[in-house]
C-alpha cells in the first residue's frame, strides 16, 4: 500500500539531507532514519513517520518482504521506546499511520514485551543502562527526585527497565539516538543536556554528535518548531 502514497518533494529533500549528514559520521548507515523517526514522533506532526516509512521503501535494501519486516521492527521499537520520552499518543498515532501503508506481506506481528515483569531482574537491567548514560552523575540525578520519589522509581523500573534497556531489536547507539532526538525536538534544555552528554559518554565523537544535533535542527526547521532552549554540543563538552 505504501506505493499508493507520494512523499512531498520538500520532505524527500529533508530525508536526503539528513541521510547525507549522517553518512559523514561513524554511526552507521541505519542511524539516519532512526534519528529522523525520533525527531518526527516527538514533533508537532508525528504522522510524518509514515512518509519516512514510504520513503525508505524506495531503498534497494528494503526491496523484499523480509527486509521490510525487519525495517518495521526497527521503526516500531524506536517508536515504542519514545513512549517513555514523549508519552503514548504520538507514537501510537505514528505506528497507526505506518500500519495504514504496510502491505500484507510486509507486516511483522512479533511482540517484544509480552511476559515482561517489573521485578529485580528488570530493575537491574534498567539500572545498568541508566548508569551507562549517566555514569558518575547517576546517583546525583536520581537524587533530584528525593522529594518526589515516584519519578526516580519510574525512571529506573519503567523508563529504563521496560523501555530503554531492551536489546532485542535496537542496540545501545540506536536507543540513545532515539532518546536524544525525541527529547531535543521538544525543546527540553535540561534533558537534552543529559543525553548529549550521554551520547558522548557512550563514545560517539564530538563531530558525529554535532551531525545528529544538526539533523534534528533540520527537522525542526522543516516543521517550524523553535528550539531555543537546547544546549549546543560544545556547551555540554565540559561536562563529559
Amino acid at each position: 500500500m505504501a506505493d499508493q502514497f507520494e512523499v512531498p518533494k520538500p520532505l524527500v529533500e529533508l530525508f536526503e539531507q539528513i541521510e547525507e549528514n549522517i553518512a559523514l559520521t561513524q554511526l552507521g548507515s541505519s542511524k539516519w532514519y532512526m534519528i529522523t523517526l525520533a525527531a518526527l514522533v516527538g514533533s508537532n506532526d508525528p504522522d510524518l513517520c509514515a512518509d519516512l516509512y514510504t520513503h525508505l521503501l524506495t531503498k534497494p535494501e528494503f526491496s523484499s518482504p523480509e527486509q521490510r519486516q525487519g525495517l518495521v521492527r526497527r521503526l516500531r521499537e524506536g517508536l515504542f521506546k519514545t513512549i517513555s520520552v514523549v508519552g503514548v499518543c504520538k507514537p501510537m498515532s505514528a505506528i497507526l499511520a505506518i500500519n495504514a501503508r504496510e502491505r500484507e506481506e510486509d507486516k511483522d506481528r512479533s511482540i517484544t514485551r509480552e511476559g515482561w515483569q517489573c521485578d529485580d531482574d528488570s530493575l537491574k537491567r534498567g539500572q545498568e543502562w541508566l548508569a551507562k548514560i549517566y555514569t558518575r552523575d547517576t546517583d546525583s540525578t536520581l537524587d533530584l527526585f528525593k522529594d518526589h520519589r515516584d519519578f526516580a522509581w519510574v525512571s529506573e523500573r519503567i523508563t529504563y527497565g521496560l523501555y530503554l534497556c531492551d536489546r532485542q531489536v535496537l542496540d545501545d547507539f540506536d536507543t540513545e539516538m532515539v532518546v536524544l532526538c525525541s527529547i531535543m525536538i521538544q525543546n527540553l534544555g535540561r534533558n537534552t543536556h543529559w543525553h548529549l552528554r550521554g551520547t558522548r559518554r557512550l563514545g560517539v565523537s564530538f563531530e558525529d554528535t554535532q551531525k545528529v544535533w544538526d539533523s534534528v535542527q533540520l527537522v525542526a526547521g522543516y516543521l517550524g518548531v523553535k528550539l531555543n532552549r537546547i544546549p549546543t554540543v560544545a556547551a555540554v563538552e565540559k561536562d563529559i
